[in-house]
This record gives structure tokens, C-alpha cells and sequence, in this order.
């Protein structure tokens, strides 16, 4: 079995934003970034530049695409080719209300012929490599049998990368916050997807919340892709790049925050407020003596609005510990 041993950081709405995405370049040079999911109705009708501008060091970035007519995603596709975007992936496991009225996310595992027609639309308007995140099922549509036959249909598309959150969705009764916690994890499932379709790069999302966890994965799929907790606790990116081949890659948490507070500078020179900037540092030093003073002085800072990035500093008053690592 290949590894081509990959680190993701998943898409999460409202979280991984271009300003995020950058601050996570900057903990993990060689991680696969993903945009928020943006639906193929804002691109096609609304601030195409709002939406998918990034900075060039978020490189390699995949955009997030949510739809589910074939057309209307190859003409996204076509965007993200002229915008520069490594990866397009198609979200088919969004259990949220809105995409639920919008018939897509993991509506679309009910329609897995649909899914298949959207992915080889997505991927013949473009050059760009197409990728597909799903859960492991939908609702009482649960067992292996259903699961194996979805990605029977879906591999006809020609895909390669699939990335599975480890839990079913349930779309009614749960809010999206629950159906990250609630479901049962089943890796196992996971794992027997890669040795039933070994043609596809398979990589796992759902619970990963620590490096120890990482290896044991590595060993049955080809990557990890974490969610919360590299925002929550982003300094555990760094390890988890030294673990994945990155040997060199030691910065200290005062070198990354004065970087954070020369591209605040240079954004807010632009006219983005800072704190839409600063809100992704509140878990930086998770974890560290102060840390929990940092995040409490660094809210408080952020809704100071003359308060500029040079402030951000001010907010650490223990600077002994800035390079301190958390295992």
C-alpha cells in the first residue's frame, strides 16, 4: 500500500478564511490548505474576488465548491483554473440546513449517480485535479453495502483523492455542531475504502485531535485531514509537519506572531479590519503558562477597534515562554 503520508487542514466555515489559511502556511508549510465551502450561486452571482482571493503562500490550496448541478460547477471550475486553485473538491458531506435546502452537501450521498455526473463535469472544465469530501453515510443509509456502492458509482467519475469524514450525517435532529460529535467514528470503514478501491489516495478527517493519533492512521489510508483542533490548538501543526518529513521546521511562537503582525499591518494598510485577522491567533499559545491570559487580553484587544496589530505583542507578557512547544 502507497503513502504519500499527506496533512490536510479541513474546511470549516467561518474559520478558514484567506487570513487563517495564511496563518496556518505559516505553521505548516507543506499541509494542504482548503477555502470555507463556497457555493456555486455566490461564485456565479455574487463578489467573485471576495471569494476566492488568497495570498500565493497558501500554495497547494483547494477550493471548497457546494452545488449540485453538473453545469453550474464546471463553470466554477473554470474560475478557480483562472484564479490559480491546486484542487477543486466537491462537498458531499455538509449536513447543514441551508445546503439541505439547497439540495447539496450530504443530500447528495441519497444520489451517488448525480455525484458522479457533477465530478465528471467539475473535472473535464478544467485542468485543475478534482477531489471529493463525503461522511460515510447519511441518515439510515449507514452500512457498508451502501457506503461501498456510493463509491462504486462515484469512481466512475475518475476521481482520485477522496476525503471522508468517519461518521454517517444526520439531517434531521442534529444541529452541524452535533453531527461533528454525535455520530460514531468508524476508521475501520475508512480504512477498508482504501483496500477496496485502492486506486483512490484516501484520506481520513473526524477526531483527530492529537500527533499521536496520526501514525496509526498512516498506516491503513494516505493522509490526515484535521479539523478543529488545528484552530483550537494550531500550534500542533508544526509537530505534526516534523512527523510527516518536515525534520527542520522548528519556528518559535514569537517568530510566527511577529509575522502575523506584519501581514496584519499590511492588510489593514488595505483596509481589512485587523480583527478579522487577529480572532485566528486567540489559540496560539494554547496550552503554554499565560496562555489562557493571552486569549482573554487578545479578545479584549480585538474589540478595541483603533487598537492596531503592534498592539498584539503588547498582549504576551511572558515572553520567556514564546518558544516553548506542547507535545
Amino acid at each position: 500500500m502507497r503513502h504519500n503520508r499527506l496533512l490536510m487542514v479541513a474546511p470549516m466555515m467561518d474559520w478558514t478564511d484567506r487570513h487563517c489559511r495564511y496563518f496556518h502556511r505559516l505553521l505548516a508549510p507543506s499541509a494542504w490548505l482548503y477555502t470555507e465551502m463556497v457555493t456555486t450561486g455566490a461564485l456565479l452571482h455574487g463578489d467573485v474576488p471576495r471569494h476566492l482571493a488568497f495570498d500565493r503562500s497558501e500554495h497547494p490550496l483547494a477550493l471548497q465548491l457546494g452545488g449540485s448541478d453538473p453545469d453550474d460547477l464546471a463553470r466554477c471550475c473554470q474560475l478557480a483554473a483562472q484564479w490559480g486553485y491546486d484542487e477543486i473538491n466537491l462537498n458531499v458531506g455538509c449536513p447543514s440546513d441551508r445546503v439541505q435546502r439547497g439540495a447539496f452537501g450530504a443530500c447528495l450521498m441519497r444520489e451517488p449517480e448525480l455525484v458522479r455526473d457533477c465530478l465528471i463535469a467539475m473535472r473535464e472544465a478544467s485542468t485543475v485535479p478534482v477531489s471529493i469530501k463525503s461522511r460515510i453515510g447519511v441518515d439510515e443509509l449507514d452500512s457498508w453495502a451502501f457506503f461501498e456502492n456510493f463509491y462504486r458509482i462515484v469512481a466512475g467519475s475518475g476521481v482520485q483523492r477522496v476525503i471522508v469524514h468517519a461518521r454517517k450525517a444526520w439531517l434531521q435532529g442534529l444541529s452541524p455542531k452535533q453531527n461533528r460529535e454525535i455520530p460514531e467514528l468508524d476508521y475501520a470503514r475508512v480504512y477498508r475504502l482504501k483496500t477496496e478501491f485502492p486506486q483512490f489516495e484516501v484520506i481520513i478527517n473526524g477526531g483527530i485531535t492529537s500527533v499521536a493519533q496520526i501514525e496509526p492512521h498512516l498506516q491503513n489510508v494516505d493522509g490526515v485531514m484535521i479539523g478543529r483542533a488545528a484552530y483550537q490548538t494550531p500550534w500542533m501543526l508544526t509537530a505534526c509537519e516534523r512527523l510527516l518529513g518536515a525534520a527542520g521546521h522548528r519556528p518559535e511562537r514569537d517568530q510566527i506572531l511577529q509575522q502575523m503582525i506584519d501581514y496584519a499591518c499590511r492588510q489593514q494598510a488595505e483596509g481589512v479590519p485587523v480583527r478579522h485577522i487577529g480572532r485566528h491567533l486567540l489559540g496560539l499559545y494554547h496550552g503554554q503558562p499565560g496562555g489562557k491570559q493571552w486569549r482573554r487580553q487578545m479578545s479584549e484587544c480585538l474589540q478595541n477597534h483603533a487598537a492596531g496589530p503592534e498592539s498584539w505583542r503588547r498582549q504576551w507578557q511572558q515572553p520567556g515562554s514564546l518558544s516553548a512547544e506542547v507535545a
